[in-house]
């Protein structure tokens, strides 16, 4: 009979996403991931396989804590103009709200692995997903006249994820409010979609 888990699994995979997004997936070691799961390495292996597998259960332990329910929770808005402003709101204010500046993990992955194929593929696979909620989202706000229909859905989509990734690498040598609010701001005003507010106020 099989033993089961002396752990719990989302308690590990939330430290195993903490360290990874703090140093990356190259320079974090094994070590360090036992150290902050509290595991042995054998146990680590055996729950989760190598240092590769870990990290992609930790990245999507990430994805489904922050992005998802961030889309899950815009998408809840009556108005989808709003909508985007608000979620572009949350990435100026989360980025400002990290003393570490850490920025994104799956951007900071996304930027890592370059050199990796596979992690490549998997990582683009992730940012279509977000580019595919803009493209959505978008063509809402266009259906109800909320914004120009002098950009496609399409091409508004794809300013909007070149946005958010950019100021989630700003912010991690540069987390200058003014900066961030500014990028975001200019490709709302693109779109003609409302911009952020004066001072950012950040969603639950």
């Amino acid at each position: 009979m099989a033993r089961p888990r002396e752990f719990d699994e989302g308690t590990v995979l939330d430290a195993a996403m903490q360290c990874f997004w703090t140093g990356g997936f190259e320079a974090t070691s094994t070590r360090d991931l036992a150290e902050r799961m509290r595991m042995t390495p054998a146990s680590i292996y055996n729950a989760f396989g190598d240092k590769r597998a870990l990290f992609r259960r930790a990245l999507d332990h990430y994805i489904a804590q922050t992005l998802h329910k961030r889309i899950a929770r815009v998408e809840g808005c009556p108005s989808p103009a709003a909508a985007i402003t608000q979620f572009l709101n949350d990435v100026v204010e989360r980025s400002l709200d990290d003393p570490q500046n850490r920025g994104c993990l799956l951007v900071n992955s996304a930027v890592e692995a370059s050199h990796d194929a596979e992690m490549r593929e998997a990582l683009a696979g992730e940012l279509e997903q977000y580019e595919a909620f803009f493209r959505r989202i978008l063509a809402a706000a266009q259906a109800a006249g909320e914004a120009t229909t002098a950009v496609s859905a399409e091409d508004g989509a794809r300013q909007l994820l070149a946005t958010v990734l950019g100021i989630r690498v700003l912010c991690r040598v540069r987390p200058d409010r003014d900066l961030l609010a500014g990028a975001a701001n200019a490709a709302l005003t693109l779109l003609g979609l409302p911009p952020l507010p004066a001072n950012g106020t950040l969603s639950e």
